[in-house]
């Protein structure tokens, strides 16, 4: 979910401006770095991504600061948000992280970014403080490791993770004869019921898949790469540390992106363009009957709870949940995405000690679980996940927890962030008209290897 990006020296000159207005942090003099005396009273920043309507950020923060100031008398807590789309966010974070001066002490940081901020000196390790930490236990193995740099070393603890799959309108299908409990085992499954709809009902969008630059790494990772690990082939050889390139999955995936659109069984590509589709599935589309079909988040529901921008009662009995398919039912049958979030701290932070603390109270298996379910998170702790409050908190949370035994994982590299750039900018020059796949195809593997290098990329799986 990203605008076209701004000015670099525009962009400077707003972050610097709106940072330098807040607490510049405590020159108290902290304990050192994993020490067991709590942290003295310091200010600290946070700062997270504020992007639409919705509350339960803000208020899940306001709630801790509020805890957090009360068991460390003299501190002061700063709610930073950084109001911006997906990509906009990553790019203001990152400036603001640059300099003492404008750093915060806490930050939400998306795992995809970890190894590029890592070798970039934006984050500090975090691992003599996780050393004295017990509630470290609790955490899974698997999100422990999407928090890892290459070096080994920690730089951010989960709060939660997600999967994604296909949302489904189930009066829309009824209108348009097609069965309530939905089971597509192929793509082809997908793109007929889709074709069906735009037939039988009118005035519907039958299928959204996030494509285009406006929206970012969701079209990269909840557009794109739902389809390419449905094929045969993937984005990075692990086996042989090199990017893969010349795939017929690539080319396979930006055909099935071409159906969608070219076939008008999408949205417009005008309307796919629109810096805020993200938010209107969540709040406008799917609430109003406008959208059949979401290739999506776990956390989509989160838009429809009482704290949520767009209350919906209903959605459970209206909406439906099924995996995505892989290309021809091969493989395991069915693919999912995960991704998630961890809170870091910058290494140019003033008050890190402290900020570690708040991080700790963040954590709390009490405050994890109220996140986790307000949030529409997949819990990776264990004492979350067993807890009866999580389980019940909706009818779609055992479904998407399901799919983490096929999910897959982004290549957490510091090269990452620029390759998913020349994935969505192959599917906005095929969604657009202006490539075929082929040549969107070539395009990529030949922008991949100015990237990492030609020794870095192979054509074998």
């Amino acid at each position: 979910m990203t605008r076209k990006r701004f000015k670099v020296a525009a962009a400077v000159s707003a972050v610097l401006l709106a940072v330098t207005a807040c607490s510049q942090g405590s020159t108290t003099k902290q304990p050192e770095a994993g020490s067991s005396q709590s942290a003295g009273p310091a200010n600290i920043k946070i700062a997270y991504q504020q992007w639409g309507p919705g509350t339960v950020m803000k208020t899940f923060l306001t709630g801790v600061k509020t805890e957090y100031e009360s068991a460390h008398p003299g501190s002061k807590v700063e709610i930073v948000p950084i109001v911006a789309s997906e990509n906009d966010y990553y790019t203001k974070l990152q400036l603001m992280m640059r300099s003492p001066n404008t750093a915060p002490d806490i930050v939400y940081e998306d795992t995809f970014l970890i190894n590029s901020d890592i070798t970039a000196g934006y984050l500090k390790p975090l691992d003599d403080y996780i050393k004295g930490w017990s509630d470290w236990g609790q955490f899974e193995e698997t999100a422990k490791g999407a928090a890892k740099g290459q070096d080994g070393k920690t730089y951010g603890i989960p709060d939660g993770t997600d999967t994604r799959a296909l949302w489904y309108n189930k009066q829309i299908f009824q209108k348009a004869g097609l069965p309530a409990e939905w089971a597509p085992k192929t793509w082809d499954d997908v793109l007929n019921t889709a074709r069906t709809i735009k037939q039988k009902v009118p005035g519907v969008t039958p299928l959204n898949v996030y494509s285009g630059k406006p929206m970012g790494e969701a079209s990269a990772m909840q557009g794109f790469e739902m389809l390419l690990y449905g094929t045969k082939d993937t984005l990075y050889n692990y086996d042989q540390q090199k990017w893969v390139v010349g795939s017929q999955g690539f080319k396979d995936a930006l055909n099935f992106v071409k159906t969608v659109y070219t076939e008008g069984i999408g949205p417009s590509p005008k309307e796919a363009l629109d810096p805020n589709m993200g938010s209107r599935v969540g709040s406008e589309l799917l609430p109003g009957g406008k959208l059949a079909i979401a290739l999506d988040g776990s956390w989509l529901y989160n838009n429809w709870q009482s704290t949520g921008p767009k209350p919906w009662p209903q959605w459970s009995e209206v909406l439906g949940q099924t995996a995505m398919p892989t290309q021809d039912g091969g493989g395991k049958g069915k693919v999912s995405l995960s991704g998630g979030w961890t809170w870091a701290i910058p290494a140019k932070s003033k008050s890190p000690d402290a900020a570690w603390d708040f991080i700790k109270t963040l954590q709390t298996q009490q405050n994890a679980a109220k996140y986790a379910t307000n949030g529409a998170q997949i819990a990776v702790r264990k004492d979350v996940a067993s807890d009866a409050g999580y389980k019940e908190s909706s009818k779609s949370t055992q479904f998407f927890t399901d799919l983490v035994s096929v999910t897959v994982y982004r290549p957490a590299l510091p090269e990452y962030p620029k390759v998913s750039n020349e994935i969505i900018t192959a599917m906005e020059s095929v969604m657009t008209g202006q490539s075929t796949p082929d040549k969107a195809a070539k395009n990529y593997d030949e922008a991949v290897e100015g990237i990492v290098g030609k020794d870095k990329t192979t054509t074998s799986q």
